[in-house]
């Protein structure tokens, strides 16, 4: 209904928001420690493909399954570029695209942090 009739009802909406991102925030840290750092790929390319395709699903499915094959390919090609002798982990890669990523995002929508 919105936050103005939840209001009027007595439900605390900023606090409910303000639980509800931090739970999402950690329910997806719980995700990425368990399935690695690679999971950002599933978290980055979603969100990069609606900036550029909009919120239309017919082009922003496609985009976001093609950009993640090419996201990943850049990323493992250039981990096993940067260190001649040896192989960087992909997921180091993925988490240093990642986090910087959805700072400007949070940033962008206006989110408060640090």
């Amino acid at each position: 209904m919105g936050e103005e009739p939840a209001r009027s009802l007595g439900v605390p909406t900023e606090t409910l928001k303000t639980l509800l991102i931090g739970g999402a925030a950690l329910v997806t840290g719980a995700l990425v420690a368990v399935s690695g750092t690679i999971g950002f790929v599933g978290l980055i390319v979603p969100h990069a493909a609606r900036l550029v395709a909009g919120v239309t699903h017919r082009r922003l499915v496609p985009l976001a399954f093609a950009g993640g094959g090419v996201f990943l390919a850049w990323a493992d090609l250039a981990a096993r570029l940067i260190l001649s002798a040896q192989e960087l982990p992909v997921g180091i890669l993925t988490a240093l695209c990642g986090v910087p990523f959805f700072l400007v995002l949070l940033r962008r929508r206006g989110y408060a942090f640090g």
